[in-house]
């Protein structure tokens, strides 16, 4: 977690638990939407790496959703390197997207269900009422977007899409 009393680089300021526990929740909402089921924890920790990626989460807001995920990876493998990438910075990132989901659960906007590894995201309701800077929306409509898109396939099928180990 951050410390209070430290200066922050602009990475720590611009990706951070609280933009991603607001990007787990939309992803929640999205993978409910797309199969009303609720989302494996091993697909969470995919999440922050790629929408907190400038050129993955251009990908992703650049693919429509009725596209699917079989679309944003071919746009992806055109760069077989910044396919490659996404499980490097799954690696990476664990921490923050660990952080981020135990703040989501703590302010009530997860709930996870520890017997099926899986969360739901709380208070839909919310949306109207969330107010989210313009730089950050983008990561929110992604977020959502991959939800929707990872709750077509099994687990299995996603990582092997992604070309990530979990």
């Amino acid at each position: 977690m951050l410390e209070f009393d430290q200066h922050y680089s602009e990475l720590e300021i611009t990706q951070n638990p609280a933009l991603g526990a607001y990007a787990l929740w939309q992803f929640g909402l999205g993978h409910q939407e797309g199969d009303a089921d609720l989302a494996p924890i091993p697909l969470v920790f995919l999440v922050i790496p790629m929408v907190f990626h400038a050129r993955t989460l251009a990908r992703i807001s650049s693919t429509f959703e009725s596209s699917g995920l079989g679309k944003l990876v071919q746009k992806i493998s055109e760069n077989r390197e910044e396919l490659l990438s996404i499980h490097q910075r799954a690696l990476a990132m664990r921490e923050l997207s660990l952080n981020s989901l135990v703040l989501g659960i703590s302010r009530g906007l997860i709930t996870p269900y520890y017997e099926a590894a899986t969360i739901r995201s709380t208070s839909p309701d919310l949306l109207p009422k969330v107010k989210v800077p313009d730089r950050a929306k983008k990561v929110g409509t992604a977020s959502r977007k991959l939800g929707i898109w990872f709750s077509q396939f099994d687990t299995t099928d996603v990582v092997r899409a992604l070309n990530v180990s979990l």
